[in-house]
């Protein structure tokens, strides 16, 4: 990747909505941008009614995140991320992402919360705007939006990626270290593994992660296998998505599946197996509006669970 690129290319990982963001300050050296979403959802389930509530559940929420850069010579340029995240489920805001790094002709380097190295992977089955991507994460080192986060990132010949990052909680016994692998061929095909190890509240925790995508024109295939265990508790996931676009529409598949040792510590209510299908509309590049229907297959203390319907309005700023 050239020089001082990659710093460019990490914000725009971390916040989808980075490539709409508005720039509201830039010269020779510093660039700053602001963006984020408007995302009016609600989601429809016999599993949201309770004695008080219905089975609409409303789940709306809005996004805003500011993103800078500024170059200290031919070699060095220093860049932060915020995003921060509202629903209506609660009035205050949260933190999704904080951290800041520098960016070098040997990489980028940076520090705080953000997602672990294996995210570039599990992305790769992560594509709805409704459902899927719940089965990838067997530990907690796998998962996005990690506090106490250092995360190493550089691209070579613009083919192959590495991520490099380790974990400290604040909490003793508990950490992560992971790296990942991502190989983009020039006729589509792209190819990922990766391995995270640590400690999860004082128990020994391991994912090792392989995927494959595939885009040819407008049609797009993505597959996730994931092994992994906690203590004795062995656990393997897969994760299958596929789009195709036609002109404004976008009709996308998922299917996730989660299979664990049950024991005191898991239960089967951790567990997945389901496929979703879901079909967008992209008024312009800003505004989408979509439905998503998920078809459970996975059984709770014997119990089939409930489908779902879910649909939304979005607006990328």
């Amino acid at each position: 990747m050239k020089k001082l690129a990659l710093a460019s290319a990490i914000l725009a990982t971390f916040a989808s909505s980075l490539s709409h963001a508005a720039t509201v300050y830039q010269d020779e050296d510093s660039t700053l941008e602001i963006g984020g979403r408007a995302e009016a959802r609600f989601n429809i389930s016999d599993k949201n009614e309770t004695a008080e509530n219905s089975s609409f559940n409303d789940i709306s929420r809005a996004r805003i995140n500011v993103a800078g850069e500024t170059k200290v010579n031919d070699d060095v340029s220093v860049f932060g991320f915020y995003e921060g995240e509202l629903t209506t489920e609660d009035s205050s805001i949260s933190n999704r992402y904080m951290f800041a790094g520098f960016d070098t002709t040997w990489g980028a380097f940076s520090y705080g919360k953000q997602d672990s190295a294996q995210v570039m992977l599990t992305d790769t089955t992560d594509i709805l705007y409704t459902f899927g991507g719940d089965a990838a994460d067997l530990i907690e080192g796998n998962q996005d939006k990690r506090d106490n986060n250092f995360v190493y990132t550089n691209t070579f010949a613009d083919a192959f990626t590495l991520s490099l990052n380790h974990v400290q909680s604040d909490e003793k016994d508990n950490y992560s270290t992971g790296a990942a692998f991502a190989y983009e061929m020039p006729f589509g095909l792209q190819l990922g593994l990766g391995y995270v190890d640590g400690k999860q509240d004082d128990r020994d925790a391991n994912q090792l992660n392989v995927t494959a995508a595939y885009t040819l024109n407008d049609f797009y295939l993505g597959a996730l296998y994931a092994t992994g265990e906690v203590d004795n508790d062995d656990m393997e996931a897969w994760e299958v998505a596929a789009s195709y676009t036609m002109n404004s529409v976008i009709f996308q598949y998922a299917f996730n599946y989660k299979d664990i040792d049950n024991t005191s510590r898991l239960t089967d209510a951790d567990e997945f197996n389901y496929h979703a299908v879901e079909v967008a509309y992209k008024a312009t590049k800003n505004f989408t509006t979509y439905a998503g229907y998920k078809f459970d297959n996975q059984k709770v203390d014997g119990k089939s669970q409930d489908d779902e319907i879910q649909m939304g309005l979005r607006y990328d700023f």
